[in-house]
């Protein structure tokens, strides 16, 4: 039968409908190949399972703000052979959030802290993780922002709970006495129960000091660093290497035209 409509009503009321995308093939493959019945079942709902995992993680991607482009996959270790690639491969596996660590990715601008802090969110993602990606200044404007429509508790309450967070260009900014406040209490809240990674271009040393109140940088460092990996990477920029790279081709390119004239 080649007409499925009359199965529509039943799927959807089961909310299977997404079946009948494929159910004409898997019929066709099923009558070609002779599949059993529990064959032809499994490949169906197989098809399904798929289906609803591409579309959740569609939906975690897009609400982690990770950058699509951001992965390991498009990670060039050739580039800096100083940055450990098994370790980031290991890394990778998101064993760190079953044990509730830390990441830091330290070092200057420009050496693939935040690509690689992002690849993990990718993979934490693909685990069925939900990730938050921000830059640490702006997450704790929009977080202190709560406080004019009443969404304030709500906003503290989701980044402390988020099963990971990437707080990028950590210490790079200035907080205010509120946003440290706030920052201490993520901290607290997400202390041995949920992983963070960060990102920064300032020395463990200077940690202490994004906070006014001493004591509360003291206490917030101390809760961080107990179940944190320190990566530091050091070298050239991504950036600045690619620049000089377009720069010399492009001179290249007059030059050749110049001489053609």
């Amino acid at each position: 039968m080649d007409d499925y409509t009359f199965l529509k009503p039943k799927l959807s009321r089961l909310k299977l409908s997404g079946i009948l995308e494929t159910l004409p093939l898997r019929m066709d493959q099923a009558m070609k190949e002779k599949w059993s019945f529990s064959q032809f079942l499994d490949l169906l709902l197989t098809d399904e399972v798929e289906r609803r995992d591409f579309r959740q993680l569609s939906r975690r991607l897009v609400k982690s703000e990770l950058d699509p482009d951001k992965t390991l996959e498009s990670f060039d270790f050739t580039f800096n052979p100083r940055i450990h690639e098994p370790t980031i491969r290991e890394l990778a596996t998101c064993l760190f959030m079953e044990k509730k660590e830390n990441i830091f990715f330290l070092g200057p601008s420009g050496v693939g802290k935040s690509h690689l802090a992002q690849a993990l969110g990718h993979q934490a993602c693909r685990k069925s993780h939900d990730t938050m990606f921000r830059r640490t200044e702006s997450l704790f404007k929009w977080i202190h922002s709560g406080k004019g429509d009443g969404t304030y508790e709500r906003r503290l309450k989701l980044v402390s709970s988020v099963p990971l967070l990437l707080l990028d260009d950590f210490g790079l900014k200035p907080l205010s006495e509120e946003q440290q406040a706030d920052l201490y209490e993520v901290i607290c809240s997400r202390y041995e129960r949920h992983s963070t990674i960060i990102t920064s271009n300032r020395d463990f040393s200077e940690w202490p000091m994004i906070f006014a109140n001493p004591l509360m940088g003291s206490a917030a460092m101390d809760r961080l660093v107990d179940r944190g990996i320190k990566i530091v990477i050091e070298g050239e920029s991504y950036r600045v290497h690619n620049f000089v790279k377009r720069a010399g081709n492009d001179r290249k390119k007059q030059s050749s035209k110049h001489r053609q004239a």
